[in-house]
């Protein structure tokens, strides 16, 4: 071909090519990799189609939605959806190709179905689901034990989202005054910076894991493709090889995503969190309350049964110790009649008995009468003094096991100088917690004391 062709005239060739070979809309699947809206109103985008490993790209091409179909298509798909057209997201769209001879080669996009983009986003999760369950991981975050009093919370959250606030009013204000220490740590919890801002709180957090009890993530509110951020595959596997437990208050009533089913509780609203980890705190005060009266409990009836026992006893000893008296009394008259009857019995025999014998024998029965009455003296003492000692250890250690219960006793501990402050029915352990002018109750051991905050001084 000899004839020389303008570049306008190549540029109309090529476009009448196209009208004829392509007249028809098509249905065409895309992901969108930029989206801008001009002044008049029309929106540009180009779309981009991935190889299977969703890195490298295999196809792009620009797109226009024109103004008069933009507002319309625009309305429609986010109140379907709860998305808003954007980066990243997958489309399906409804389009004819334009060739113009300054602007090259563009699809005119007349319509976007909603239905895909949903569909499209159930089964990226799915396969999420799948893959963790594979690597047996999925259930990881949950079979860590519960912290028994967790008090030192690490949030991941946006200081200015709402949800955040709820939670850190709720939390603080309980109702039973418990105190916890919480540390933000900032990610955004929408959009493409998701999931690198909340791996970079992890990771961050996972640093300092020994000065944490667990872990909460809150979101608050949102549109169901919000969601979508919490499906994440490298989300949801940092959760499940997490060292503390997971707590997730996304903000959703129906839907959970991945990341609420790997966690280690789940719950649907930051102030759901925040409850869940307060009852956690009042089972635990509960449970201690328990183990004080068991204890009580069984300290008095370990006083009283020792009493009884010490009661028992002396009662014992003072019987047998007049029953071996009694006896030995009885012993001593039977070998004194004894010995005499052996004296008349010989006297009567000798018939003539020298008075020295008499004498002697005289002697020896007060000898051995002597011998018996201090051996007697010695029992005696000897069972009076272990009696009097054994009376005297029951009683000091029941003296100790008092002393213990009366140092326990509240009552008691104020005697000492202590007093309980409060302000407004609550009770106040900081300085921070009061202000200048504030009306305080004071409780003393004997009555209370109101007075008013002057000054405030930090030590």
């Amino acid at each position: 071909m000899t004839e020389k062709l303008s570049l306008t005239e190549l540029q109309l060739i090529i476009r009448d090519s196209l009208y004829m070979s392509l007249p028809e809309m098509y249905w065409v699947i895309a992901e969108i990799s930029e989206l801008k809206e001009n002044y008049a109103g029309h929106c540009y985008l180009e779309l981009i189609e991935k190889h299977p490993d969703e890195k490298n790209i295999r196809a792009r091409v620009k797109a226009i939605i024109w103004n008069k179909r933009y507002g319309f298509i625009k309305s429609f798909f986010e109140n379907v959806t709860g998305e808003y057209l954007r980066e990243g997201l997958k489309i399906l769209v409804k389009t004819k190709v334009e060739y113009h001879e300054l602007y090259g080669l563009s699809l005119i996009i007349s319509d976007i179905d909603p239905a895909f983009t949903i569909g499209e986003m159930a089964m990226k999760r799915q396969l999420v689901i799948k893959k963790l369950e594979q690597e047996g991981v999925f259930s990881m975050n949950k079979d860590l034990d519960f912290p028994v009093l967790p008090q030192r919370i690490a949030i991941i959250s946006s200081k200015n989202a709402a949800g955040y606030s709820d939670f850190i009013n709720h939390i603080t204000g309980n109702s039973y005054g418990y105190v916890f220490y919480t540390a933000l740590i900032e990610s955004a919890m929408q959009g493409a910076e998701t999931e690198p801002g909340i791996l970079n709180a992890l990771d961050r957090i996972a640093e300092n894991a020994h000065l944490f009890d667990l872990v909460v993530i809150i979101r608050g509110g949102g549109s169901l493709t919000d969601l979508s951020w919490f499906d994440s595959y490298n989300i949801a596997y940092h959760v499940t090889q997490f060292p503390l437990p997971v707590i997730t208050g996304i903000g959703h009533d129906k839907d959970m995503s991945v990341t609420d089913m790997v966690a280690n509780v789940a719950l649907r609203t930051p102030t759901a969190a925040a409850d869940f980890i307060i009852d956690a705190v009042n089972r635990f005060e509960n449970h201690l309350i328990g183990m004080c009266t068991s204890i009580r409990d069984i300290s008095l009836i370990i006083i009283a049964k020792n009493q009884t026992r010490v009661e028992s006893s002396g009662m014992k000893l003072a019987h047998l110790t007049r029953i071996m008296i009694s006896h030995i009394k009885d012993r001593i008259s039977e070998k004194t009649i004894e010995i005499i009857n052996i004296g008349k019995e010989c006297t009567f025999k000798s018939g003539l008995i020298p008075a020295n014998h008499i004498t002697r024998l005289t002697s020896e029965i007060k000898s051995y009468l002597y011998i018996r009455e201090s051996a007697l003296t010695r029992t005696c003492k000897s069972l009076k003094t272990l009696t009097i000692s054994s009376l005297e250890t029951n009683g000091i250690r029941l003296e100790v096991l008092e002393n213990s219960l009366n140092i326990m006793n509240p009552e008691n501990v104020m005697r000492r100088g202590y007093t309980i402050t409060s302000c407004n029915g609550k009770i106040i352990k900081k300085s921070d917690e009061l202000t200048t002018d504030d009306i305080i109750d004071t409780q003393f051991s004997n009555g209370n004391v109101k007075s008013r905050v002057l000054e405030m001084k930090k030590r």
